[in-house]
């Protein structure tokens, strides 16, 4: 039971957390957005964990693979999406991430030794195809450089978001919480920020009104001290290829409230494109009957 609401928090946090990422795009500077989101976020959650007296510090050793994480999960790849909502509708961003699945499972194979499966390849397929349903008019057609843009900075930012995995992956085995190793990848997240904004010297604009101080509450305490909490400890109990599975249903929440608030239009391609995704990320998981009967059932796994 436990697993089923961790999944289904993550799906419906994620899954709105892209409209959120959308309102901020104006006159304050992505980079100083992304800070404020992660500064906030670090604040609230070590905050929380100093007055419950739970907050740990990890030995030495284990710092920099906190950090690997840190500028993974929650800086390189948040920069690459901030950037790519600019290009386009926020909706696509959440269908080329849903491909986390397929880059966990690469890259499972070449940090864990994990196997690549036939069905891998396959998921793989199906997702590329997806894909250039939904963006080839644009890119393809129209040769719109905006949607190349958005398409390879979305890609870029879920390489990231999947090497953070990784790296979760590799502190919860050291026995790092996720609570603990979000805490602290937060703070490193926000410092290393700041560092960008003063280094390159751009302009700290303050929050221009209530729907983007709203939008950035939301991405602070929900979308990133619950949502990736949640996510994180889903890593942990079911490792990082069944966790991003979560990633196959939140972008038909994202791509709903794109329609509704961004007139994200459908075209019949457009919807066998995300069925083809969505597909692709499906492959990754379902279980083959004979399969499962030829092996037996694991005791005791649902």
């Amino acid at each position: 039971m436990t697993n089923y609401l961790l999944f289904s928090s993550t799906v419906l946090i994620w899954g709105t957390t892209w409209i959120a990422i959308a309102l901020q795009i104006g006159p304050v500077p992505v980079l100083v957005s992304v800070f404020y989101r992660f500064a906030a976020a670090a604040l609230i959650l070590v905050g929380a964990l100093i007055l419950t007296r739970r907050m740990k510090v990890p030995p030495l050793r284990q710092q920099p693979f906190i950090l690997a994480q840190a500028l993974c999960l929650f800086c390189c790849n948040f920069l690459c999406f901030y950037y790519a909502a600019a290009y386009v509708p926020s909706g696509l961003i959440s269908v080329v991430f849903s491909l986390a699945t397929i880059f966990n499972a690469v890259n499972a194979r070449i940090f864990f030794g994990d196997r690549v499966s036939p069905r891998t390849l396959l998921a793989a397929m199906l997702g590329a195809t997806g894909l250039v349903l939904l963006f080839g008019p644009d890119i393809f057609v129209a040769f719109n450089p905006d949607s190349w843009k958005g398409v390879g900075l979305s890609a870029l930012g879920t390489l990231f978001f999947s090497f953070g995995n990784m790296a979760s992956r590799r502190n919860s085995a050291a026995g790092i919480s996720p609570v603990t190793a979000n805490a602290w990848g937060m703070s490193y997240g926000a410092l290393t920020l700041l560092g960008l904004v003063l280094i390159t010297a751009t302009p700290v604009v303050m929050p221009p009104d209530i729907t983007y101080l709203g939008a950035l509450l939301y991405l602070s305490v929900v979308g990133s001290v619950v949502g990736f909490t949640t996510y994180l400890m889903l890593v942990s109990r079911i490792g990082s290829q069944k966790a991003a599975y979560a990633t196959v249903l939140f972008p038909v929440v994202a791509l709903t409230l794109s329609s509704i608030y961004e007139d994200y239009r459908w075209t019949a391609i457009s919807v066998a494109g995300l069925l083809l995704t969505l597909a692709g990320n499906v492959v990754m998981f379902v279980r083959l009957p004979i399969r499962a009967k030829a092996i037996g059932a694991e005791p005791g796994r649902a």
